[in-house]
């Protein structure tokens, strides 16, 4: 039996998490409807990090290698990554996949699955770039390179139908990864912090580039705070040991401000979100775990002042609202600064206001479960009958 040849691409850890989860939910799925007892072989290739290599998927190149952002950020990488597509384009055309998926990382993915889908390989954009915020004329060029879309969030396929891109929404896998009921007592006995204290967590981004904008007004933020609350407990959970560089920097540069108590983490941000009575949090999928954990936040965000410009003078977003929290709800479950408006004066009353509040931290609760529900949906799952059906429709026409 001819073994199934899948290539995925996916950029940074986001991505390599959801790849890992679904290679494996294409093998269970793949392995379940072979022969009875002999799984039908399944083979992946393509830009991997160590959750998809561990899920069996051979490496052409790191996922690492695709963790650029921003309009103009990513300027200074083009000769590289353009290098690296076109490696990767004689490569998987060789080897002639079934089917590529392309895990986020849009700009870079889009672009090989253009020309991969021009030589016959389906193609499959797995999440969704963030066309209904902004520059949606974008949606053309997925129509052109992508024969399926699988889409996180709920809203999305009713966007792409009105483009006629096929798209489906198969559930955010961290919805299914956290539970409905979150333990916050576990949580802190796993971090050693007190039942009943007040605990803050500071989330600056898991990009290099994220935390050396944000930390110093979230630390900044957190030493205000702790002058008027001294039983409070910070937790800084760190994506890597890149960031945690940064982070350690900031927080010695802030060292004249006054002291901080803080506990920096390697990783372990399901863990700080759980405990925490409130999070400080940059805009991006740690906001969408912070709701999942059920841990009220305020959110922020700062891009490079070019790329500030740019989004502002040729209008390119079309949301009043950035975060994932309050784009799922309709309406601001949490505060929000972008650029110039993250900076301590507005920071420090908005976290501190939802520490005041206890009744809006329940209310806040109830409505992230409510989320939490509608997205799970099966996620990876999911992904991968949508994937297998995909494919099954050139066996069904004879192709």
């Amino acid at each position: 039996m001819e073994a199934l040849r899948v290539a995925i691409v996916a950029g940074e850890a986001s991505g390599d998490a959801l790849g890992g989860a679904l290679i494996a939910a294409l093998r269970e799925r793949v392995g379940r409807d072979g022969p009875a007892g002999v799984p039908a072989a399944i083979e992946f290739r393509g830009v991997a990090g160590p959750a998809m290599r561990a899920a069996g998927c051979e490496a052409l190149a790191d996922a690492h290698e695709l963790a650029v952002m921003g309009l103009i950020e990513p300027l200074r990488h083009l000769p590289r990554l353009a290098r690296l597509r076109a490696r990767l384009l004689r490569q998987l055309s060789a080897w002639r996949p079934h089917v590529f998926i392309g895990v986020d990382a849009p700009a870079f993915n889009l672009g090989l699955a253009g020309r991969l889908r021009s030589r016959g390989i389906f193609t499959v954009q797995y999440v969704s770039p963030q066309i209904w915020a902004w520059r949606q004329g974008r949606v053309h060029r997925i129509a052109r390179c992508c024969d399926l879309v699988l889409c996180l969030l709920p809203f999305e396929p009713a966007f792409y139908a009105r483009h006629a891109v096929r798209a489906e929404f198969v559930g955010h896998p961290l919805a299914d990864q956290v539970p409905l009921t979150p333990d916050r007592a576990a949580a802190r006995s796993a971090l050693g912090l007190p039942a009943a204290g007040t605990v803050l967590a500071l989330l600056p981004g898991s990009r290099v580039t994220e935390v050396q904008r944000l930390s110093a007004p979230f630390i900044a933020t957190a030493v205000r705070l702790a002058r008027r609350h001294p039983d409070l407990r910070i937790v800084a959970p760190m994506a890597n040991s890149a960031v945690r560089v940064e982070f350690a920097r900031a927080l010695a540069a802030a060292a004249g401000a006054g002291p901080l108590p803080v506990q920096i983490l390697d990783g372990q941000a399901r863990g700080a979100l759980t405990a925490a009575d409130v999070a400080l949090v940059a805009s991006g999928t740690a906001t969408l775990e912070a709701l999942l954990c059920r841990c009220p936040m305020v959110v922020a965000y700062r891009v490079s002042a070019l790329t500030a410009r740019l989004v502002r003078g040729l209008r390119l977003v079309r949301l009043t609202r950035f975060s994932l929290p309050n784009l799922l709800a309709g309406e601001p479950l949490a505060p929000e600064f972008f650029q110039e408006a993250a900076v301590p004066d507005n920071l420090c009353p908005a976290v501190e206001s939802l520490l005041a509040d206890g009744a809006r931290r329940e209310q806040l609760q109830h409505s992230f479960r409510a989320i939490h529900e509608t997205l799970r949906a099966g996620g990876a799952m999911r992904a991968a009958q949508a994937v297998l059906a995909l494919i099954g429709q050139r066996d069904a026409q004879g192709g």
